[in-house]
């Protein structure tokens, strides 16, 4: 869709500019002028114009090529260009209805849909990609980093962490309780060793 759009916006640009040729030249032989304008301001002005228009659709173009090549979205600057090339095509098939009639109205909003597809297709599917890498992610985190997926003890850690191995019956790691710390441990020389001793072992 990419490459079919840059296409047509090569053959929009290379139409544009020989139109704009040709007003120019044809405003510089035949030195017409609007409302006292100078004919060679005029006819500048107009080959000003159709270059102008020429560069920008080749811009877009040479975007949607990398776009097609890549096989990826293109850049915020690259956004920002087919955004505009599609709000002004839709300006002017606005514009050309009643001047040239619905036949260049047609072609206009073709282009447009064709830019409009290029940037809405390349963006969901980059969102189905993040969407499936995600759910990955979470099938591959649904279990616990190091492997162990065993019973947690009662403060929420593995089982194995406070016995050794061959601890129960059936050769598993058991649970011993451990002697409760020091109760004035944090209370400087109060909590010396043999200070206070604790009532169960």
């Amino acid at each position: 869709m990419a490459g079919a759009t840059a296409v047509v916006l090569v053959v929009e640009a290379a139409v544009l500019g020989f139109v704009h040729l040709v007003l120019g030249r044809t405003t510089e032989n035949q030195s017409m002028s609007i409302a006292g304008a100078d004919p060679d301001v005029m006819s500048k002005a107009t080959y000003a114009l159709g270059a102008g228009m020429a560069v920008f659709l080749l811009a877009c173009a040479v975007f949607l090529v990398l776009a097609a090549a890549r096989d990826r979205a293109p850049g915020a600057f690259a956004r920002v260009l087919l955004v505009s090339a599609a709000v002004i095509h839709g300006l002017l098939g606005a514009l050309v209805v009643g001047l040239v009639g619905w036949g260049a109205f047609v072609v206009l909003m073709l282009i447009l849909c064709l830019l409009v597809l290029s940037l809405t297709l390349y963006a969901a599917k980059g969102a189905g990609g993040a969407a499936e890498g995600s759910g990955g992610t979470a099938e591959g985190s649904s279990g616990p980093a190091d492997g162990s997926g065993g019973p947690e003890d009662g403060f929420g850690g593995p089982a194995d962490s406070v016995g050794g191995p061959g601890d129960g019956p059936d050769g598993r790691p058991g649970i011993r309780d451990a002697a409760p710390g020091h109760p004035l441990a944090d209370f400087g020389d109060f909590g010396k060793r043999g200070d206070v001793k604790p009532t169960s072992p």
